[in-house]
């Protein structure tokens, strides 16, 4: 079974094997004639079948590298060492089945994750009897709403919230993290985590196509369909490289007046570690980043962040943890604390900031019962307007709520709080206090990029300019742009130097700036927001120091797929100085040509090895960063902490 779909696998191969053995047995066998007319024959078709392809390389505007090996060809054929000619097609054609292997071997954790993808889904429904019985059906015809049953060590199907109290996940495959979590009842379980060792429930929150494994799924997908810059990097050397060849092979001939020697040194000069040691790089380059957490859409990227000279980060949720606290409601005249955050909760609801999720959570920890509207709509980072009641509620940025009402009054923040304004009916109501640390590891991941080879690094943020310059002095960026609208940050991206630039974000509103960037990199967006489609580059870790692992391996792969052509291109033309002497046969070259294709790609696969860089955090001994840190004494965590916890809200 293994022979037949090799054999289907690779037909040129099996052609090639099966006329190279056909023409030695004629040889042997005393029809050397009949041998040469099959040899020319069955090439001459190889050639014509090349040049085609070639053709159609230059006018996709690539130069084509198989026309030494169709010299190659041609040359042995014309100087009769057909045998050598025959064994330049199997060269060619073996080629295919060592790049396969590798470009397998290189993509393995990419693969992993397609199959892996879950298909079936246990559905729990309630018969007459009020049992429950459970039916198998398809994983993409599971609707929201309903319970789902996950035994033992099975992938969950679809993104859910645990019903059971409680159980251990492996979300390795989502997000590089080894040890397994415990989630509680309640608590979001994303698809293609891999349940413990008990079954457990859980009911359904979204359709199998918006769930987390698929999005990382379709990701995946496009980012093994998508071509490396290997043919770039091919061009940047093809046109050397074969001119080299061609002088070196005529004169060969021209010193000793034998064409024979043309053939003997040009079999020496097949492209095979150009067109495939560098792709086996790429693709290794891909596998390694999917396997920590880090999604590359595609190996065009691995040659930017391998360049990358300016950074840009997004505040919140980037250099910040991006989960802010309540930590004070100041209420206007009028208006009492709880008036104030039940209102501005209420309409938050029908907001995708992430000062929402802060403000909203504190109402319903303070057993607040939030209100529901059919008007309610979000002004594209200003703010949300809803009513209730009659009552017209607005919260937002100053700008914006000073705008709806006149005697808006800005408050005093201290360092790493942000301010959301509320109005009711034109008239100011007060203002929500919320606090949002830097994460722990932003300091290090910026000291680290300043330290290698990125010249400017620079927040963009819509936050107000006092909050964003704190945060910035934190994590030791000195350039900062608040108050920005998408637009301004997409214009300033754009005129950004040196280049390339970098722009991390995690907002549906950053994804603009991320896809105006040379490198966009959607932090914590886990492929399934607009930041994560418009991304190159989608950090699945809620971990900033991913960064730092995304251009280790760029590097990395650049410089692994570069070395690896310089080793094939240095062997080649070693070994045509030598045969430009007369000691290496035609037949003897064309064997040798192979053993410097396989060097190469052997090479190659280094790209999947090698240690990343670990980020030291302040007081973490063992130098690895972790996303998340114990609140040191005095630091805004612990403030916080100590007042969300009071019995009431300050009034202020």
């Amino acid at each position: 079974m293994t022979l037949i779909r090799a054999i289907r696998r690779y037909p040129v191969i099996t052609a090639s094997t099966a006329v190279v053995a056909v023409v030695l047995t004629l040889q042997l066998s005393g029809a050397p004639t009949a041998a040469r007319w099959l040899a020319t024959a069955y090439v001459g078709g190889f050639i014509a079948w090349t040049l085609v392809g070639m053709v159609r390389d230059v006018l996709r505007g690539h130069v084509g590298l198989d026309i030494l090996a169709v010299v190659a060809m041609i040359a042995t054929l014309a100087v009769g060492e057909y045998i050598a000619s025959l064994i330049v097609v199997l060269m060619l054609s073996g080629g295919e089945a060592l790049e396969d292997y590798a470009g397998r071997r290189a993509r393995r954790d990419l693969t992993a994750l397609l199959d892996g993808s879950p298909r079936i889904a246990h559905v729990l429904v309630s018969d007459s009897g009020g049992s429950d019985e459970v039916r198998d059906i398809p994983v993409d015809q599971v609707e929201v709403g309903v319970v789902l049953l996950v035994r033992p060590s099975e992938i969950v199907p679809v993104d859910g919230t645990l019903i059971t109290a409680s159980a251990d996940f492996d979300e390795s495959s989502l997000t590089g993290e080894s040890m397994p979590v415990t989630r509680d009842v309640g608590d979001e379980v994303l698809s293609g985590a891999i349940n413990g060792t008990r079954a457990v429930r859980l009911r359904a929150t979204r359709l199998s196509a918006d769930s987390q494994y698929q999005q990382i799924v379709a990701l995946v997908r496009g980012a093994q369909e998508s071509r490396a810059p290997v043919v770039r990097l091919a061009d940047r050397f093809a046109i050397p490289f074969t001119a080299v060849s061609l002088v070196l092979a005529g004169t060969a001939w021209a010193l000793s007046g034998d064409p024979t020697r043309f053939a003997e040194v040009l079999v020496l000069a097949t492209p095979c570690p150009l067109l495939i040691a560098a792709p086996v790089a790429f693709l290794g380059g891909l596998s390694r980043a999917a396997k920590s957490g880090v999604i590359i859409k595609s190996g065009a990227v691995i040659e930017q962040l391998a360049t990358i000279r300016s950074v840009a980060f997004d505040k919140t949720g980037t250099l910040t943890e991006g989960r802010p606290d309540l930590v004070e409601v100041r209420a206007a005249e009028d208006f009492t604390p709880d008036d104030v955050l039940l209102l501005a909760a209420s309409a938050e609801q029908y907001s995708s900031h992430v000062l929402a999720d802060g403000i909203r959570r504190a109402a319903l920890e303070r057993g607040l019962k939030l209100q529901t509207t059919n008007e309610a709509s979000e002004v594209a980072t200003n703010g949300v307007e809803a009513v209730f009641a009659g009552r017209k509620v607005a919260v937002g940025k100053p700008g914006y709520i000073s705008a709806l009402a006149a005697d808006t009054t800005r408050t005093r923040l201290a360092s790493g709080e942000a301010a959301a304004y509320v109005a009711v009916d034109g008239r100011f109501a007060g203002t929500l206090i919320l606090a949002d640390d830097a994460r722990p590891e932003s300091a290090a991941v910026v000291a680290w990029l300043r330290e290698n080879g990125v010249e400017r690094a620079a927040m963009l943020t819509g936050d107000v300019d006092a909050t964003a310059r704190s945060i910035a002095r934190q994590v030791g960026i000195e350039e900062v742009h608040a108050e920005m609208l998408p637009p301004q940050k997409v214009e300033l991206a754009r005129g950004m130097s040196p280049r390339p630039v970098m722009m991390v974000g995690d907002g549906v509103n950053d994804a603009p700036v991320l896809a105006a960037s040379d490198v966009g990199v959607a932090m914590g967006a886990k492929g399934a927001t607009a930041a994560g489609d418009a991304a190159d580059v989608v950090i699945l870790v809620d971990s900033l120091t991913k960064i730092v692992d995304a251009i280790w391996i760029g590097r990395h792969t650049l410089r692994v797929a570069l070395t690896a052509i310089w080793i094939g291109i240095g062997l080649s033309v070693g070994l045509m100085l030598i045969a430009m002497t007369g000691v290496i046969p035609a037949v003897a070259g064309a064997l040798t040509q192979e053993l410097v294709d396989l060097a190469t790609i052997l090479y190659a696969l280094r790209a999947l090895s090698g240690k990343a860089p670990q980020i030291t955090l302040p007081g973490d001994a063992d130098g690895t960063a972790e996303s998340s840190a114990p609140a040191m004494p005095g630091s805004s965590t612990s403030r916080r902490k100590n007042r969300v916890c009071s019995p009431t809200l300050d009034q202020g």
